[in-house]
């Protein structure tokens, strides 16, 4: 899968004329989602809620707080404007689904278990860092007379997004149709999900390929955050994964998620919140820099820090 995703970056940069058509990219998507959230809702089921409240606490602060502070020294530190420092508050804070799938794939390669319920996590985890972080900017911003977004119109749009609905809307799904109802579907979102994650990461890698050129224009600023704060983040959310009493497999995971960034979810959402924010800029840093950084060197990284924290 990693190769998969190595391939596409090459073949870009050499100018090929390989190419997803549109409608199979978005299909690919939607059984990602659907596959994550049937699984999780299942395994979620076989949980019991002392198991579950913990991490989902850990999870919930830390896609909380990591808006707060990113924001915070994007503005004091980076000196970057409002919007800008927002777009990548809600980009860093919110979760990548993808990402948070080549981890699941990952441990099981390596035969390192690790919690059922880690896809209703990733599905907490998803929205609520987007709202903090446009709160932050319609505190801080007087928008325009006529522009302005409300924060409930942008928690409605992000609740009736495709990634939500078919996330959430799964997980509740694989929570009641027990495990009977399971049976039935997994030879479906079980057995070819590594096959399809391939194709997926091919698609990614070509996506990050035609983003190689734009670091040029945003210089080495955006490259370092794009790879120290998802490394500091994916030691906090070890930390309070093992805190909340996840073992080494879902800590680790939880650990991911913290490090990932959306290229999903929070674009479509800073599009229309943040109009003034540069795409190029957010989209580069979740897209171009953390998301193959987190795919190709992140994991295994984050999987031998989780062992030295833990144990």
């Amino acid at each position: 899968m990693v190769l998969a995703f190595a391939l596409g970056i090459i073949a870009k940069r050499i100018k090929s004329d390989l190419k997803f058509p549109e409608g199979l990219y978005q299909s690919l998507t939607m059984y990602l989602l659907v596959a994550i959230g049937m699984k999780g809702g299942h395994k979620l089921s076989l949980a019991s809620f002392d198991e579950v409240f913990k991490p989902a606490l850990a999870a919930v602060a830390l896609c909380c707080s990591i808006p707060l502070w990113t924001y915070w020294i994007m503005r004091k530190a980076a000196r970057l404007d409002v919007p800008n420092a927002a777009a990548l508050a809600a980009h860093y804070g919110s979760v990548s689904a993808v990402t948070f799938s080549t981890a699941i794939v990952f441990h099981e390669s390596l035969g390192i278990k690790y919690e059922g319920f880690m896809p209703s996590l990733l599905a907490m985890m998803e929205i609520p860092a987007i709202i903090i972080a446009i709160s932050l900017a319609r505190l801080n911003t007087s928008a325009k007379s006529g522009s302005k977004v409300s924060i409930k119109e942008i928690a409605l749009e992000l609740l009736a997004g495709k990634s939500s609905v078919l996330l959430i809307g799964f997980l509740v799904i694989g929570f009641f149709i027990g495990n009977s109802g399971w049976e039935q579907v997994a030879p479906l979102f079980d057995t070819p999900f590594k096959g399809i994650l391939t194709l997926f990461l091919l698609e990614a890698g070509l996506k990050v390929g035609e983003r190689l050129n734009e670091l040029k224009k945003n210089g080495l600023f955006l490259v370092g955050f794009g790879i120290v704060f998802p490394v500091m983040h994916a030691m906090l959310g070890i930390f309070l994964g093992h805190l909340a009493g996840l073992g080494l497999g879902g800590s680790t995971i939880l650990g991911v998620l913290a490090a990932s960034a959306s290229y999903i979810a929070a674009p479509a959402a800073c599009r229309v919140a943040l109009p003034e924010a540069n795409p190029s800029f957010y989209l580069t840093g979740a897209l171009a820099i953390t998301f193959p950084f987190n795919i190709l060197i992140g994991l295994p990284l984050y999987h031998e820090i989780a062992e030295k924290m833990i144990h």
